[in-house]
């Protein structure tokens, strides 16, 4: 059974909706390595594009998909980086615009303590990417996409939550299917009620929801709160979704169909350099999988390695792999461990 039903007429196969950042990251390359410590011991930093969306953009681009970015950058020499960037990238940008009152882009500084401790910090006032409005929002460039993936984070201020409201109202009526990445980040939400209300105004309108077990309990908290795995999947594939997919952190996560059935995977087992950016490279991953009419096991595979790769890098962008590094990686990790390393 298809889960993602995709127009090949459509010339970008994916175009996302939210957040992006620059990383600055300890430093660890050839010249300069700095060891796990306290970010104040820092002193010298990698710069990075990041934010959730923007990986995964970039992450679906290094797999040979075509991607596009509705945006907003600032309007000073990061929001150029950016740009050039996702040009260099081969990320359609057309629908990125500067802001024009000042806003900037977030900055986050990332702490590595340990390969089991990593923290950010986020600067985030007078922010760029939640100043997307309506008007930034266009028929035509949605209909050109055979998906349409919702990042949560675009949800948490005005003018930003209209617009990505807009953009999913729009691609029901041009049959663009939605993807939602719930994306929760504690910054710029007021309370969790504000939160349910408005992921789930996003979630009941997705034909894919994919979050981790805490972000399900803050959409579902007005709805239903409490509920199991079986019990969200269940509740969501009543709406509209077809596929459901639920994460664990290290105990892994699980994929549940409209069609009744579940699947199960593990992260492969690395030597880790931070705890984030892992879902960045599963999303890419798994998306690449839907696209090429995998099974959903094979999907989650390839997720979960393409995860397991990224939190044993140093950023969450520049080293995102391509398909064949990511097969390379299953095969590798299956020499050493089984072929079972990672399947439930």
């Amino acid at each position: 059974m298809k889960y993602l039903e995709l127009d090949q007429t459509r010339p970008l196969d994916l175009v996302l909706l939210g957040r992006v950042a620059i990383d600055f990251n300890p430093a660890y390359n050839d010249q300069v390595k700095e060891e796990f410590k306290p970010l104040k011991k820092v002193h010298m930093f990698e710069k990075f594009v990041g934010g959730s969306p923007a990986n995964i953009a970039v992450g679906v681009t290094h797999h040979g998909m075509k991607a596009g970015f509705i945006g907003k950058v600032s309007d000073d020499q990061f929001g150029e980086f950016v740009v050039d960037y996702f040009n260099e990238q081969g990320i359609d940008t057309t629908c990125i615009t500067k802001c024009t009152g000042g806003e900037k882009l977030g900055l986050t500084f990332t702490e590595m303590l340990s390969p089991s401790e990593s923290s950010i910090l986020m600067y985030r006032n007078c922010i760029a990417d939640l100043q997307l409005s309506v008007e930034d929002i266009h028929p035509e460039y949605i209909a050109k996409a055979k998906a349409l993936l919702i990042s949560g984070t675009a949800l948490a201020e005005s003018p930003s939550r209209e617009a990505a409201i807009k953009a999913v109202m729009v691609a029901r009526q041009v049959n663009t299917p939605i993807i939602f990445d719930i994306d929760y980040r504690a910054y710029n939400w007021k309370n969790s009620d504000e939160i349910s209300i408005y992921y789930s105004v996003v979630a009941k309108e997705a034909d894919i929801i994919m979050g981790s077990r805490e972000e399900f309990d803050l959409t579902e908290k007005l709805i239903r709160p409490g509920m199991t795995d079986e019990e969200s999947a269940a509740y969501w594939h009543g709406r509209r979704a077809k596929l459901v997919v639920i994460k664990h952190g290290m105990q892994g996560s699980t994929a549940y169909t409209c069609d009744g059935q579940s699947f199960s995977i593990k992260p492969f087992p690395v030597k880790a350099r931070k705890g984030f950016g892992g879902g960045d490279g599963y999303g890419s991953g798994f998306l690449y999988g839907l696209y090429q009419g995998w099974e959903i096991q094979d999907c989650l595979e390839f997720g979960s390695a393409e995860a397991s790769m990224m939190v044993r890098s140093n950023n969450c962008s520049d080293s995102l792999p391509n398909a064949q590094q990511v097969r390379d990686f299953i095969q590798e990790e299956k020499s050493l461990y089984g072929e079972m390393v990672a399947r439930v």
